[in-house]
């Protein structure tokens, strides 16, 4: 056999090896933390700490969120999702399924929330949650996302007082807590905190929203772990607008907070 022939043979053999070009780039190495590449279609000037100053930034997506690439939208600092998976007793989000294995093969850190019925009772919502929510290693604290429902029509106008809300905030949390053996975070609102004395719940992390005044100023006093600051961001690898977020703490406490409270 020729030199020539020699070489084309070994070439071919070792692009057969190789296989197939990969589409996109892949996957990011575990662990490293992401700067923020994030835009804003209507940016609001907080007083105090700006958003973009906190090392470590998320998302929350749903079934809005109909095109992710996790894998570019993790390169441009999207370190932690939190992903909707249901809704009352009987709602799936059609997207949860999807946004939760690719997110996990991104090395995105990834977690689950429920959004909260007054017509239904906790357990049937925890069961509800618990049925399509896999346990799976690796996985954020479970979250409830707390705030009155305008949209519901069987749901809308029930809106008991605060000491039943929080009783069955509890009822919920106690359920959930005790299948993933993760203590839940709330999520929630200026005016559901306020109006439920949400500060009364001791020893949970909160998630909090507040979109036009800085978070300290939504809620005095109160300590938080995640601010969803915008429901207008743009991310490279992710089609259309979607929620920001910012946790509360250097990298080495995202490093610490993740090791206690990832399942």
């Amino acid at each position: 056999m020729s030199l020539t022939r020699r070489i084309a043979l070994l070439s071919l053999m070792a692009l057969a090896a190789c296989g197939a070009p990969r589409s996109g780039p892949p996957p990011a190495p575990d662990g490293v933390i992401f700067a923020p590449n994030f835009a804003d279609v209507h940016p609001v000037e907080f007083r105090g700490r700006a958003p973009q100053n906190y090392p470590v930034q998320g998302i929350d997506a749903a079934r809005f969120q109909t095109s992710i690439n996790w894998n570019e939208a993790r390169r441009n600092g999207v370190n932690f999702a939190f992903l909707k998976a249901t809704e009352g007793g009987d709602l799936l989000d059609p997207a949860f399924g999807g946004h939760w294995r690719d997110a996990g093969r991104a090395g995105v850190e990834r977690g689950a929330y429920h959004f909260y019925y007054f017509c239904t009772s906790p357990e049937d919502q925890a069961r509800w949650f618990i049925r399509n929510v896999p346990r799976t290693p690796g996985m954020l604290p479970p979250v409830l996302d707390m705030e009155w429902n305008p949209f519901s029509p069987t749901c809308a106008h029930i809106r008991p007082p605060a000491r039943e809300v929080r009783a069955q905030m509890r009822r919920w949390i106690k359920i959930v807590e005790a299948h993933y053996g993760m203590r839940p975070i709330i999520y929630t609102t200026p005016k559901f905190f306020e109006e439920n004395d949400l500060s009364a719940l001791r020893g949970y992390d909160f998630w909090l929203r507040s979109t036009a005044i800085s978070v300290s100023e939504a809620y005095p006093g109160q300590r938080w772990r995640f601010w969803q600051y915008s429901a207008t961001g743009i991310i490279p690898g992710i089609v259309g607008k979607v929620d920001l977020n910012v946790f509360n703490g250097s990298r080495q406490q995202w490093v610490t907070w993740l090791a206690a409270h990832k399942l």
